[in-house]
């Protein structure tokens, strides 16, 4: 079965690659990785979807937990919350009838249209892995160039506070939560 898991990190050179290896040593495979910074720029996020049984799951968990800068770990498949994939694709649309038919696949799945070519279009969709893999499977007979894909990020829709409290979402009145970006020194 494929579980996403949460985990927040400090960000430190080198911490992913000790989860990654953990992963590696055992024998588990990830099939998407995903990181980022928190609203704390000393914590990262990372979101990572594996599969297996709940007791591989729970191993996999408590040996993630054992990492010394790891501070939190969550399966997040069993409980409310939202994932999203980001796609870009490099479609072929040769002839009039496969542009609006694409066009008109676009139009239904919600995606966008960001570039148009005098013969294909690169299209941006945003959804559940199911979707983007459905989308892709729609396309494939056009004559797919190109596609990268972001990999499966997830947020919690009822995060506990202890969360809240690492990933800096409880603010002090006033402050801002994320820096403003500094601009840059003329040379």
């Amino acid at each position: 079965m494929r579980h996403t898991l949460s985990i927040v990190v400090e960000n430190h050179y080198g911490e992913l690659a000790r989860i990654v290896g953990l992963f590696s040593a055992r024998g588990y495979n990830i099939e998407s990785l995903t990181v980022a910074e928190t609203l704390d720029p000393s914590l990262s996020c990372v979101t990572l979807v594996t599969s297996g049984d709940d007791r591989t799951i729970e191993h996999i968990v408590k040996q993630v937990s054992k990492l010394v800068r790891v501070l939190h770990v969550a399966d997040l498949t069993g409980s409310a919350h939202i994932e999203r994939e980001l796609a870009l694709i490099n479609v072929r649309t040769e002839s009039h009838t496969a542009l609006q038919t694409v066009l008109s696949l676009v139009a239904n799945d919600h995606c966008s249209v960001t570039e148009v070519m005098e013969d294909g279009l690169i299209i941006e969709a945003t959804g559940e892995w199911k979707e983007i893999n459905t989308l892709v499977n729609k396309l494939a007979p056009f004559g797919i160039r190109h596609i990268v894909r972001t990999g499966t990020v997830a947020v919690s829709k009822h995060p506990g506070e202890e969360v809240m409290n690492l990933v800096g979402t409880v603010a002090k009145s006033g402050e801002p939560v994320i820096e403003k970006a500094k601009p840059l020194a003329a040379n």
